[in-house]
């Protein structure tokens, strides 16, 4: 069974810094893209950032600059160090993998329960 376990949420003031942690287990993490995702209250969940598996990694605009984030497979975890915090970035952070589709599979979509970043006005 697949599980995604996020780490790192809090309180910080702006300007702040926040680094969250997603441990993945009972999948083969490598062959996974992994990506952060956001919620903020009332609004639809956003991709956040994103790194493939072989290390590519894209941005949303509004976090460029001040978000990276990278993954350890050795450790089967995908970090995102973010710098700059700005009160818009209060969200609830998901972790998700995915596991690409293949000439005889679908894509699949794995998801963790959220970590709680609030960024203090």
């Amino acid at each position: 069974q697949v599980q995604l376990v996020e780490s790192g949420g809090g309180l910080v003031q702006p300007g702040g810094s926040l680094r969250l942690s997603c441990a993945a287990s009972g999948m083969i993490f490598g062959i996974h893209d992994m990506a952060w995702y956001r919620q903020a209250p009332e609004k639809e969940r956003e991709l956040v950032a994103l790194i493939t598996s072989g290390g590519r990694t894209q941005y949303t605009n509004s976090v460029k600059g001040r978000f990276t984030i990278s993954r350890d497979n050795a450790e089967n975890s995908v970090y995102l160090q973010m710098n700059s915090l700005k009160p818009e970035d209060t969200a609830v952070y998901y972790c998700n993998a995915v596991r690409p589709a293949g000439p005889t599979r679908s894509r699949i979509d794995y998801w963790g329960q959220g970590t709680k970043v609030t960024g203090s006005a």
